[in-house]
């Protein structure tokens, strides 16, 4: 998506670091790297990889940090590449924190972003299940986990079925869990539990940075469904200094 070899020279802020692998990635690309979270247990995951793969690494700072707070967003001062994926929609204050990230990019720097697609009233569903979720009991948070699971269940069972494969396999079960890092049983409960929870159209997103004086250089869009939209942009000039 940024369309370069290597972060060799840059520096690199990831905001909403959680497991800290893409700021792995990032380091090992040659950045110099920022990670933060609001999460503390993300936090602690990622030094975790800091110490074991570059312990003592002076070129890799971690901490707690919240992008809604604008006394910590003076303090971070300004980075080639701002990167932040499916984060910002889940702060509770989705347009306020897009706000905040932009004097983070240096003159020239890129920014990354994901954000969930509007899909219209399906995403109001969504936004009230998950709020239903969070508001109700275990058993019923397991009874709602159990049912959207099924129903993703069927929907691939029928796929496969119309593409000729064997809808009762459950072989993608495994492939799931290496391809997304975690079990379906987790993946449903980040999905059905994440809240807050907010949306945009890619025109939004585009026009709210385009009246900012940041250019669209790269976009990825989930082709109208369910999932995010990734966007580049280059913050207008050509000052790369942190």
């Amino acid at each position: 998506m940024l369309e370069v070899e290597d972060l060799k020279g840059k520096s690199f802020l990831d905001i909403g670091s959680g497991s800290g692998l893409f700021s792995l990635e990032a380091k090992r690309l040659g950045a110099r790297v920022h990670s933060f979270d609001y999460d503390p247990l993300s936090v602690a995951c990622s030094i975790e990889l800091k110490r074991r793969y570059f312990p003592n690494d002076e070129n890799w700072k971690i901490e707690q940090g919240d992008v809604l707070s604008q006394d910590y967003i003076n303090y971070l001062g300004q980075f080639d590449v701002v990167y932040s994926w499916g984060v910002l929609h889940h702060t509770g204050a989705m347009w306020v924190a897009l706000g905040n990230i932009i004097p983070l990019v240096c003159k020239g720097g890129k920014l990354y972003i994901s954000i969930y697609n509007n899909q219209g009233w399906k995403s109001t569903f969504w936004a009230k299940l998950k709020k239903l979720y969070n508001r109700s009991s275990k058993p019923l948070r397991i009874l709602l986990i159990l049912g959207i699971g099924a129903y993703f269940e069927f929907r691939s069972a029928v796929f496969r079925l119309l593409t000729g494969k064997n809808p009762f396999s459950f072989k993608h079960w495994t492939e799931k869990k290496k391809s997304r890092g975690m079990s379906i049983w987790y993946d449903l409960v980040d999905w059905v539990g994440g809240y807050p929870f907010e949306v945009a159209k890619p025109e939004e997103i585009f026009d709210f940075y385009r009246t900012k004086g940041f250019t669209l250089v790269k976009l990825k869009t989930c082709a109208g469904g369910l999932g995010c939209n990734e966007y580049v942009f280059v913050r207008e000039g050509c000052n790369n200094e942190k």
